[in-house]
């Protein structure tokens, strides 16, 4: 059935907008997929480690492997919804309340919210999901550190 609700979007996708669309999948989901929502929450964990396969697929290092997963699995411990009804403002309150929680500067905060944006970045990619949640989640603006040139004197 799942793959029906999936077809149905794909073949609407030419006559409706993105939010429309995305508002059809809900309804659908729903109202047609009620009883395999239990069994999407545990397909979080089954895209994640497609995710880091992909990404080591594609070259990254093991330690880059593993803080993407880790940072995945901590906003899942957090965030407990299947991977479709994450949306932009859960994700926005995820972020604040990880920086609060953490006591960590916007560099941190902006790792979190670059190693999320590749993550649903990739299931937009692979048509996991319709809509990226964070594609609308700017760049955290961060102070630049200028070191001071040392002159030809100095050296």
């Amino acid at each position: 059935m799942k793959n029906q609700i999936y077809n149905i979007i794909n073949d609407m996708s030419e006559f409706l907008s993105i939010s429309q669309m995305k508002h059809l999948q809900e309804v659908l989901l729903k109202q047609l997929d009620e009883s395999e929502e239990d069994s999407e929450i545990a397909n979080n964990h089954e895209y994640v480690d497609m995710y880091l396969s992909a990404k080591q697929i594609e070259g990254c290092s093991i330690r880059t492997i593993s803080y993407y997963k880790l940072t995945i699995e901590n906003m899942f411990k957090i965030i407990d919804l299947p991977i479709r009804r994450i949306t932009t403002e859960i994700v926005r309150d995820y972020l604040r309340k990880y920086q609060a929680q953490n006591n960590c500067g916007k560099v941190t905060v902006d790792n979190v919210r670059r190693n999320l944006s590749s993550f649903f970045s990739w299931l937009e990619e692979e048509d996991y999901i319709i809509k990226n949640p964070i594609r609308r989640i700017h760049k955290i603006k961060t102070g630049t550190t200028v070191k001071e040139i040392i002159s030809d004197e100095n050296i």
